[in-house]
């Protein structure tokens, strides 16, 4: 007994004094698909020194966000041959990009992201390697031409990559066994599968199916495409495209708000129950070519279309740096500077944990309403209803509210009382977001 209780006493000073003592890896529980709220990472935007730890520096901050899921970009060793420097060109499926860090601060970056109950997945590209990827050696495992040459992936103008040959099993089980080891492994909860659309249907049947029996880990899988097919594969996400360019022609050459309700409704017609569409207004494609604020008509359009993105239905992403109002494709270059427009980061705290608070807005039944300029709809399960008003253009409106809707509400990012009458008045750009 003596023996024991010393044991025990030791074991007290050892921990720091805390009982539980089970790493808090194991304690971790991924969110369910409808309650996620998703941020992209580009890891070498996220701080001086374009590293993990920087990434490691900002979770407070995510967190605070209202965010329980990262996505990071690729984090491997990026090719050299053909290459100009996308992180999409892959020089090593199970390796770090040692400009980042090593293994191990990769693992520290998912440990203190899940101490924060934040997952972590991964970007998996799928599609192609880089032209100086180990694979290359391998007979069979790439597309070629009539002349028997490796092709980059045909129709695209990615010459940076070669094009992989799903025909071939040896590949597809070396891919299969890498996704694993990064599971296994590693302790990442899932993927973010690159250019889905490219990849045979059969080929993400079989490696889902392959990740899904790996014991006691449940994964987030996010298919970069829109092919209906992905669900059936074993995705439980997919992205929003046609959504994305309803919102933008919505803001920017004023196409009718009844159009963002019409691109939802047939998005969903072939999502299954439990699967989600992933809803944004930007991520790093589209803000290579140009960011949000002047995509949309500035910063207060980019926070609207944020609202009726995140708001209507959907899993919603932000992309780092939209949430301080990026308005530079060139800041991705170096550190982004947090600290600009803290009061479009205030909205993005509010608009998002007020989202994460509700449980109409993630799983509650929709109903739109009718006006040309003026985004309304309500959310409502049980005794709880949302109703969010989005002027989508850069002149006020008048809106007339409909009878069902007029009555007592209470504002929810100020937690004041509202009236709603016969009409309201809304400045440009302006949201109402109300609960009851």
């Amino acid at each position: 007994m003596k023996n024991l209780l010393i044991s025990a006493l030791l074991a007290l000073l050892f921990f720091g004094c805390k009982y539980d003592v089970v790493p808090e890896t194991e304690q971790f529980t991924i969110p369910a698909v409808e309650d996620i709220v998703m941020y992209e990472v580009n890891v070498p935007a996220m701080s001086s020194n374009h590293d993990f730890a920087g990434v490691i520096d900002r979770l407070d901050e995510i967190e605070a966000l209202g965010i329980n899921t990262i996505w990071l970009m690729p984090t491997y060793p990026v090719g050299v041959v053909n290459s100009f420097g996308s992180p999409y060109c892959i020089k090593d499926y199970t390796g770090v990009n040692p400009s980042m860090g090593n293994l191990d601060d990769l693992k520290l970056l998912i440990s203190e992201a899940h101490k924060r109950d934040i997952a972590v997945i991964l970007d998996w590209v799928a599609n192609h390697t880089s032209w100086d990827n180990a694979w290359i050696n391998n007979a069979g495992w790439y597309t070629t031409n009539a002349a028997g040459d490796i092709i980059s992936p045909a129709g695209t103008t990615w010459t940076d990559v070669a094009d992989l040959n799903f025909s071939n099993a040896d590949m597809r089980l070396a891919m299969i066994a890498a996704m694993k080891y990064w599971v296994e492994e590693v302790g990442i909860d899932g993927y973010r599968c690159d250019a889905a659309d490219f990849v045979p249907f059969d080929f993400w049947k079989q490696a889902i199916d392959s990740l899904n029996a790996i014991e006691g880990k449940d994964l987030i899988l996010l298919a970069e495409g829109a092919r209906a097919d992905h669900f059936t594969a074993g995705f439980q996400m997919n992205f929003s495209w046609s959504f994305l360019s309803t919102v933008k022609n919505v803001f920017t050459l004023n196409s009718y708000v009844s159009t963002l309700f019409s691109t939802n409704t047939s998005e969903y017609a072939v999502v299954p129950t439990g699967g989600q569409k992933l809803r944004f207004i930007t991520n790093h494609d589209e803000t290579n070519i140009n960011t949000a604020p002047n995509v949309y008509g500035g910063q207060d359009a980019a926070v609207a279309a944020s609202v009726i993105t995140y708001y209507l239905q959907g899993v919603p992403l932000v992309y780092c740096g939209q949430e301080v109002g990026i308005s530079s494709s060139s800041a991705y270059g170096n550190a982004l500077n947090w600290t600009i427009n803290p009061d479009i980061l205030a909205q993005y705290n509010a608009i998002l944990q007020f989202y994460k608070s509700s449980f109409a807005l993630r799983i509650g039944t929709l109903q739109t309403y009718s006006n040309a300029n003026v985004a309304i709809f309500k959310k409502y399960l049980a005794d709880e209803a949302v109703l969010t008003i989005v002027n989508a253009r850069d002149i006020n409106q008048t809106v007339t509210i409909d009878a069902t809707l007029q009555g007592e509400w209470t504002n929810a990012i100020t937690n004041e009382p509202v009236i709603l009458g016969e009409s309201i008045d809304m400045l440009p750009y302006a949201y109402l977001i109300l609960k009851k």
